[in-house]
């Protein structure tokens, strides 16, 4: 049973969509009691770092999703739902993330390229074993955001994508945490794949 996470900056339609089109039956909810029933969480996002994390606290929900997390259980993020992951954001202010991953979410160098970075962009894949890459190739995936991650754990990063001088993570996991800074579910074959990749890892519900 898969779990999307409902903290009011979600594109929670489109993610839903995308795993019907999958076979999966999934829920929404704001609420851990509800989301700790399930096998797998999604943490989507659209918006600003500081309002995420707000969101998730006003829920009790960074505390849950660290412990779901720490006890090993799958977990993917998504744009913003991936940068939350991190230890901390320089949008609007130094603000502290879950820090499930180690890393800053730093904005773009301003005059270098169109920020935000939007559009279609190249994977170049790091670790090319990692189960969020079975049977995909580096393809296009589409990203909509004006800030990425910089770690200097080069062990989280799986996919990467070149903008604006930087080296982006694109696909990041520690363990049973993965995310993808692009939306796989606006991402053609390649974005969908991947999202087949995490939602079956552990045999999620499918419809026959």
């Amino acid at each position: 049973m898969i779990g999307i996470i409902d903290y009011g900056m979600g594109n929670l339609h489109s993610v839903t969509k995308a795993l019907e089109r999958l076979g999966h039956v999934p829920f929404v909810s704001e609420h851990a009691e509800e989301l700790s029933k399930a096998d797998q969480l999604i943490l989507p996002g659209v918006g600003s770092f500081k309002d995420g994390m707000a969101e998730l606290e006003a829920r009790g929900l960074d505390v849950f999703v660290k412990q779901w997390a720490e006890d090993g259980k799958p977990l993917l993020g998504i744009c913003l739902g991936m940068q939350l992951l991190f230890d901390e954001s320089q949008e609007n202010g130094l603000t502290k993330g879950l820090a499930l991953l180690p890393g800053s979410v730093v904005k773009f160098q301003e005059g270098v390229a169109k920020v935000p970075h939007m559009g279609w962009n190249q994977l170049s894949f790091r670790q090319k074993t990692h189960e969020i890459l079975k049977d995909v190739k580096e393809g296009h995936v589409y990203f909509v955001h004006s800030y990425f991650v910089q770690t200097k754990n080069d062990e989280v990063l799986v996919a990467t994508t070149d903008y604006a001088d930087a080296v982006v993570p694109a696909v990041v996991a520690k363990d049973s945490v993965w995310a993808t800074q692009f939306h796989p579910e606006k991402s053609s074959g390649v974005g969908m794949s991947m999202l087949k990749n995490f939602v079956e890892q552990k045999g999620g519900v499918r419809v026959e």
